[in-house]
């Protein structure tokens, strides 16, 4: 297996082929209900103290269940009670299925965890498979944080009329929250720990967004 730090860089590469490019954050369905440019910095401050959290929660402990040989169905069953949205739990599955779907051609032996859980989230995905490669818990925490402000950076330059480097320097004031999202969740182990923290309005916009017909963006 190759380096650890090296795996994770190949896992937050936005050309990996997971349909992560069909992916805003919700930044689309946010746009569209009157979320503007200089709103976006604090929208991803938002969605690192919420949505995120859950998720990088959830990838945490699913890579600690699988280092004990737990069930992952109860991790799964903590991730859906905690992300209240039909719209972001069927994206995080669609996610979670591309992803699982490169896992079994590229580790196929990091797969079998997952064998048992019918259409597993991203999180608990990644987490399983990021057990398998070897990589810690703090490492998971921070990929999650980072691909999350990464997925609505990219998507603000394709749905808004931005210099990129007023992008990339939104991606690097996010950096800060990136470290504290990690501290947060990084020594999780239970189902119980997953962190609970739900943005009402993101997820009313993203239920909002799934039912438009004129998208850009999946979720």
């Amino acid at each position: 297996m190759a380096h650890p730090e090296l795996v994770l860089l190949l896992l937050a590469d936005a050309r990996l082929p997971v349909g992560g490019h069909t992916q805003s954050g919700t930044l689309e369905g946010a746009l569209a209900q009157g979320l503007t440019a200089a709103d976006v910095p604090g929208y991803l401050r938002t969605r690192l103290l919420s949505s995120t959290r859950v998720e990088a929660g959830t990838a945490v402990v699913a890579r600690a269940t699988v280092e004990r040989h737990g069930p992952l169905d109860q991790v799964e069953r903590a991730w859906a009670a905690r992300t209240v949205s039909p719209a972001l739990r069927e994206a995080s599955r669609v996610q979670g299925h591309a992803l699982l779907r490169l896992v079994r051609r590229t580790w196929p032996d990091l797969s079998r965890p997952l064998d048992d859980v019918p259409r597993p989230s991203r999180g608990t995905v990644l987490g399983a498979l990021c057990a398998g490669l070897g990589l810690g818990a703090a490492s998971v925490a921070r990929l999650v944080a980072y691909d999350d402000v990464q997925t609505v950076c990219a998507a603000a330059l394709k749905l808004l009329p931005l210099d990129p480097l007023t992008v990339a320097g939104w991606a690097a004031e996010s950096l800060t929250g990136i470290a504290d999202l990690e501290a947060a969740v990084s020594w999780a182990e239970l189902p119980t720990d997953i962190p609970a923290c739900s943005a009402p309005q993101i997820e009313a916009w993203a239920q909002a967004h799934a039912a438009s017909t004129r998208r850009l963006f999946r979720a």
